[in-house]
């Protein structure tokens, strides 16, 4: 029960961290659920569902089409909606329901491409896992499928990965490029105000700067692929300039996922700080320092926030959970946590 969470909501998990990296690219999505699952997507962990249209369904089987693994049904569904939707690809997200019965989805894959003739990408996450699971399996298979030309490279053109709003709280690419140091004719955020074609052509970029660790086999796979180097960097800017300035010669904890508390700590250095930082999330061997804390509950959370610090940086979500503490909490707001986007200064 070291998972159990008590006083804290459920944090996103992997299919809602595939879907936010299909989101924008120009496929139809579809869950592979009876509803409930698309709703938690659509209701709670996609900030653009109001304001960027996207082909997102749910597979909508009845309790016996799912126990059953009707998987011929799912098809011809996906299949019909092809006839209605101008679509790149289809992309089939996983669930707790086809991972109970051990649906094939590499078979599903293969189907449907033999049914409606475009590429497809079925996604083997069961909602048992957190977003930034699912976030790296979607990116991997996209530029494994569609990153495929090797393409003159444009000088001063970089890619972002890792841009989606569970990493960041942003629901365009404006202030994540401009944060990085970059123009917005330098840079495209792939699946942040860009589609399909940005992946396409990632080729063109010059280098990579990825800013979460679902971002990193991705571009492992580009480097190898093409050669182009990468990164792993945040925009600090999207922390709020207060955070930074107002602490200095204290004992820090940081709470984000691992590229943004990582950059808040070279920040909070710069200061005269002693930062830890810890992640609900996936933490990078080489990212990590002696000392950082991968959280797996709540009985950690509250031990480790109990060795001595004088503030925490993180989601105030967490603070329910942080029992007696007493020192100073500066809320830094995590999407994928609460469901609040980034602040603005």
């Amino acid at each position: 029960m070291k998972k159990l969470l008590k006083h804290i909501s459920p944090l996103a998990p992997d299919d809602s961290g595939a879907c936010s990296v299909l989101y924008e690219l120009g496929g139809i999505t579809v869950i592979c659920d009876a509803g409930g699952c698309a709703g938690n997507v659509c209701g709670f962990d996609e900030p653009r569902w109001f304001t960027k249209r996207s082909a997102l369904f749910s597979a909508g089987l009845r309790d016996m089409d799912a126990i059953l693994g009707r998987d011929e049904l799912l098809v011809k569904k996906l299949a019909k909606i092809t006839e209605q939707v101008d679509a790149r690809f289809t992309s089939i997200v996983g669930t707790p329901v086809p991972a109970v019965i051990a649906t094939d989805m590499r078979a599903l894959e293969r189907m449907s491409e033999r049914k409606t003739g475009l590429p497809c990408i079925a996604l083997n996450t069961d909602g048992t896992r957190l977003y930034d699971h699912g976030e790296e399996m979607a990116y991997y298979r996209v530029f494994e499928r569609f990153a495929v030309s090797k393409l003159p490279v444009r000088s001063g053109r970089v890619g972002v990965i890792g841009a989606t709003p569970l990493n960041t709280g942003e629901t365009e690419s404006g202030r994540i490029i401009s944060g990085l140091g970059y123009g917005s004719d330098e840079a495209v955020c792939f699946g942040l105000d860009s589609g399909l074609e940005a992946i396409e052509r990632a080729s063109e970029c010059e280098r990579l700067v990825v800013i979460s660790p679902s971002g990193i086999k991705a571009a492992r796979l580009l480097s190898e692929r093409f050669g182009t180097p990468y990164e792993v960097r945040y925009p600090i800017g999207l922390f709020g300039s207060d955070i930074i300035s107002g602490i200095s010669g204290r004992r820090v904890l940081v709470i984000h996922q691992q590229a943004a508390a990582n950059e808040l700590r070279k920040a909070l250095e710069e200061n005269g700080n002693e930062v830890t930082c810890a992640s609900w999330f996936g933490m990078i061997g080489s990212l990590t320092r002696e000392g950082d804390v991968h959280i797996k509950g709540e009985e950690d959370l509250a031990e480790l926030i109990g060795h001595g610090f004088d503030a925490v940086i993180a989601d105030t979500f967490f603070r329910r959970a942080a029992g007696s503490f007493a020192g100073e909490w500066i809320d830094l707001p995590h999407f994928a946590v609460s469901g609040r986007l980034n602040r603005q200064d």
